[in-house]
């Protein structure tokens, strides 16, 4: 695999909660911040891109806010729609979630899927196949994209559950497509699809 350039400084999300409908991911260097939620009762989860770390000023900042992009899950939890809202003068984009993420291979496993990006290229998500990682996402160059890590069992942590989303400096500007894939991902293995 390929790691981005060593003096580039990756994005580190800090995800809150662990939850793949309710939980907050804030760059460990605060320059980028999303809150990732659900309304009890309802199958559609909602990715809003924040001004400044949400989970330490939640008062503060009432979700009185466009979201920027709508997951709608079906009633049972299998896959349904993803539209990236539009904002300034794009308009807003509705892709069926099988035919974003699609499976890498007819029988492959549905852990393994790939999805275009808004600059043209192709990435790839696999569970568990990078070294201590959970999730990886590369490049057909095998490229590293980004990772999700668990946190190690001997490690304590404070008012986060200390997995954390890295996602490289040179494909920063994905940053929202890649946690909109990122959740679909783990709502996959989540649900059993």
């Amino acid at each position: 695999m390929t790691f981005a350039k060593p003096h580039m400084l990756p994005y580190s999300f800090e995800d809150r909660t662990g939850s793949t409908t309710n939980s907050d991911f804030d760059d460990i260097y605060d320059r980028m911040f999303f809150h990732v939620m659900r309304q009890p009762g309802r199958s559609t989860t909602y990715i809003y891109e924040m001004p400044i770390r949400a989970s330490h000023h939640r008062s503060l900042l009432p979700l009185n806010r466009e979201p920027s992009v709508i997951l709608e899950f079906l009633p049972d939890e299998s896959l349904g729609n993803v539209t990236f809202v539009g904002k300034g003068h794009f308009t807003a984009t509705t892709i069926p979630m099988v035919r974003y993420l699609r499976k890498t291979s007819l029988f492959g496993t549905s852990l393994t899927r790939k999805f275009v990006g808004s600059d043209g290229r192709e990435y790839k998500w696999s569970h568990q196949s990078g070294e201590g990682q959970q999730w990886t996402c590369t490049t057909p160059e095998n490229y590293l994209v980004a990772h999700y890590d668990l946190k190690p069992p001997n490690v304590k942590t404070l008012d986060v559950t200390g997995n954390t989303l890295t996602i490289y400096e040179p494909f920063a500007h994905l940053a929202l497509e890649l946690m909109a894939s990122f959740i679909i991902m783990r709502h996959v293995a989540e649900h059993h699809l």
